[in-house]
């Protein structure tokens, strides 16, 4: 199968029917083998119905998955992967805001040696106070923690080789940061301009109140891809952190003592840096603990610490690539 186009739908019976014959209009135009991997996701509408009919109407292409409750957009996409099966995925909405139009242009740059084309909304046609204005303030927040800047991490509508999007899970909101554990495995990102339309049946399923999910799960994602491997990395810099400003606090201490003749212990100094030096000493244990269990973790699963993109006459492993000289 050469692509997978995978669809989260909830609530979208009106939409569902449009965003097939967009689909089916532009995919007439490739010559390409495709599936559409509808996921509905505990719809309370007529979406199931809609979509059983698409796949008696369609069965070479149209694959249906139905939670038994809502689970959220990234249950919803991470099954549509587990239950792909093409080379390349395209992600894209359910509610036609996303253009189906826009496919062949995400390919031809996926052609040009890249391995994650995402999407940017650059006229996007949302209200801007409650949807546009924190996405905005959300796209800038993630680029700066994570170093991977692009415009719109909230847009679905991105292109993956599938290599870069298997071996992690996602839970929460983790859909958008995607390309962040791509970029972990070395992949090749790029964004371009894509189409953006008004909603034209149905109401949004968010609002600024997913912006404060957002960034709970950036706190997640910054650790997993810095320090996940080696915790001991930030709870041993925080912890010999405290431990430097207790022993600050002390000579601080110890100098007026000996120059002004004033007492240690009865400042409140001395109890502060004695709770810091604690603290100090407490993650350093708990980075030697986190140590213990990411290790455990990898080994006990057979994970290793780092990734191959390409075998050279390697017996055993599961892509083979031949050198140019044979």
């Amino acid at each position: 199968m050469d692509l997978s186009l995978i669809v989260p739908v909830y609530n979208e019976e009106e939409n569902i029917p449009l965003l097939y014959q967009a689909i089916l209009d532009i995919m007439k135009t490739l010559t390409l083998s495709w599936e559409l991997v509808l996921v509905d996701d505990g719809s309370r509408d007529r979406s199931l119905a809609v979509l059983s009919q698409l796949a008696q109407q369609d069965p070479d292409h149209v694959r249906v998955i139905s939670f038994r409750r809502n689970f959220g957009q990234t249950a919803a996409i991470a099954a549509g992967i587990d239950h792909s099966q093409g080379n390349i995925i395209i992600m894209l909405d359910a509610d036609m805001q996303n253009d189906p139009a826009d496919i062949p242009m995400l390919l031809d740059k996926l052609n040009e040696g890249y391995d994650v084309v995402s999407g940017w909304r650059k006229h996007r046609k949302d209200v801007f106070f409650t949807r546009t204005l924190p996405s905005l303030i959300a796209n800038g927040l993630i680029s700066w923690v994570t170093g991977i800047h692009l415009h719109d991490y909230g847009c679905t509508l991105k292109a993956y080789r599938r290599e870069v999007v298997t071996g992690f899970r996602l839970y929460g909101e983790m859909h958008r940061f995607i390309p962040v554990y791509a970029d972990t495995v070395g992949a090749r990102i790029t964004e371009v301009p894509v189409n953006h339309h008004p909603r034209r049946f149905g109401k949004a399923k968010y609002g600024i109140e997913r912006t404060f999910k957002v960034i709970l799960d950036l706190f997640v994602v910054k650790f997993l891809n810095s320090y996940a491997s080696k915790p001991i990395y930030l709870f041993g810099s925080v912890g010999i952190g405290l431990i430097l400003l207790a022993l600050a606090l002390l000579i601080f201490l110890l100098v007026r003592r000996v120059a002004f003749s004033v007492s240690v212990f009865d400042s409140p100094f001395f109890q502060m840096s004695t709770m810091i030096f604690i603290l100090g000493f407490q993650s350093i244990l708990m980075g030697l603990i986190a140590e213990l269990l990411a290790r455990t973790y990898h080994e006990s699963q057979g994970k290793r610490n780092y990734t191959v993109s390409k075998y050279i006459n390697v017996p055993g492993s599961k892509i083979q690539h031949h050198s140019d000289t044979e």
